[in-house]
């Protein structure tokens, strides 16, 4: 039986796929670019305490690693990813918008957490019904994931200019709206051939769980992503307590995002192995981390900015491509599914580390991001033989 990729399909339905894929990127991130920021801000515009804000803040990192993937492997045993995909922005729409009508600290909470069982595994899936795509269409999955990484900077800086133009306590709304353009980017969405018959065909193997080749992958692209915490938690206080402006802050922010997006633009033509990828993704950390610990002038620190492409967009891209390339199409939810639950356990685990860090060592917590990149670099480029034998 031929490779999926190597199968005649149209040109047209190449093209459909394409785009109702990129649409439904986009509005997922828009959605992010205005919750991850604004959420907390509105929280607090409703009297939240900070303690209830903390607790209420951590529930997505939670679900990532607890509900998260058996709702990824319910979806894929049922094959049923595009209707899990329309079911999560459904249910997140719906979830926000009975948020916004709560005031009360323990209903919100509560709420909330039904939301993120449903919302945290939106990417998971999307990313999997991706991959699926790019393995059945010859496709990459580059030029398709930077529509979110765009999208998520237009949302992020649309909130903020209605920030200065709305009620704090009217933001929930912004969230919900792009929640609902979520809903209808997801009707856009193609099918893809049933999988069933296929997977009756695989020849039994090793759980994915037993594939220490998978471990490596997704434990050195945890640690690698898990690097980038104090930067998202820290640096914009850090930043403007050493006099940086908040609009300066933003355009520091933005620049990352937009390597980011040249990185994925320009993942075709990239012939190196996805190991080699990774690991230039968490050397490239190493170093942008230790910079910034330096307290480096506003140049140098924009130049280190736009190092995001690498230390973020490059470890993406070699990660996606090993999933393609060690997971089976019928597991590739679980696989995304485990992924993402090994980064939501890192992620929420280095969050909760740092802070601790961060008020006794301050800008010192970059060096310990170094650490966790150059801990990630060496697990993928320890098992680069491997992984490139098993691929041949």
């Amino acid at each position: 039986m031929p490779p999926e990729s190597q199968i005649p399909i149209a040109a047209s339905a190449k093209r459909r796929f394409a785009v109702s894929l990129a649409l439904f990127y986009s509005a997922v991130f828009a959605v992010s670019g205005t919750h991850l920021p604004f959420f907390p801000v509105w929280l607090k515009a409703i009297g939240i305490d900070a303690s209830w804000i903390g607790l209420i803040n951590a529930l997505p990192a939670i679900t990532r690693f607890t509900t998260l993937p058996q709702v990824t492997a319910f979806a894929e045993k049922r094959q049923a990813i595009r209707s899990a995909m329309m079911l999560s922005v459904l249910a997140t729409a719906i979830g926000f918008t009975a948020v916004g009508l709560q005031q009360q600290p323990l209903a919100l909470f509560l709420i909330y957490a039904l939301t993120c069982m449903m919302w945290t595994p939106t990417m998971p899936l999307t990313d999997a019904y991706a991959l699926r795509g790019v393995a059945r269409y010859g496709l990459d999955y580059g030029p398709l994931r930077l529509w979110g990484s765009a999208a998520f900077a237009a949302g992020s800086l649309a909130c903020g200019y209605l920030v200065d133009h709305i009620a704090a306590r009217d933001l929930i709304w912004v969230i919900v709206a792009w929640a609902v353009v979520a809903v209808v980017a997801s009707l856009l969405l193609q099918p893809l051939d049933d999988t069933r018959r296929r997977t009756t065909e695989m020849p039994a193997g090793k759980t994915l769980l037993r594939d220490t080749g998978f471990w490596a992958v997704i434990a050195s692209a945890a640690l690698i992503q898990g690097s980038h915490v104090a930067y998202y938690t820290f640096s914009a206080i850090n930043w403007q307590q050493h006099g940086i402006s908040g609009l300066t802050v933003a355009g520091l922010w933005t620049l990352g995002v937009i390597a980011e997006i040249v990185v994925f633009a320009l993942s075709p033509r990239f012939s190196l192995h996805p190991s080699t990828l990774i690991a230039i993704g968490g050397l490239s950390a190493v170093l942008r981390w230790i910079v910034t610990a330096n307290e480096p002038p506003l140049a140098l620190l924009a130049i280190v900015q736009l190092g995001h492409g690498l230390t973020f967009g490059m470890t993406i891209v070699g990660t996606m491509s090993l999933l393609v390339q060690r997971v089976p199409s019928h597991q590739i939810a679980r696989g995304q599914g485990y992924y993402a639950a090994c980064n939501g356990l890192l992620g929420a685990t280095t969050s909760i580390a740092s802070g601790a860090i961060y008020a006794r060592i301050g800008d010192g917590l970059y060096y310990v991001m170094a650490a966790m990149a150059a801990s990630g670099a060496l697990v993928i480029w320890s098992a680069r033989h491997r992984l490139k034998s098993q691929a041949e």
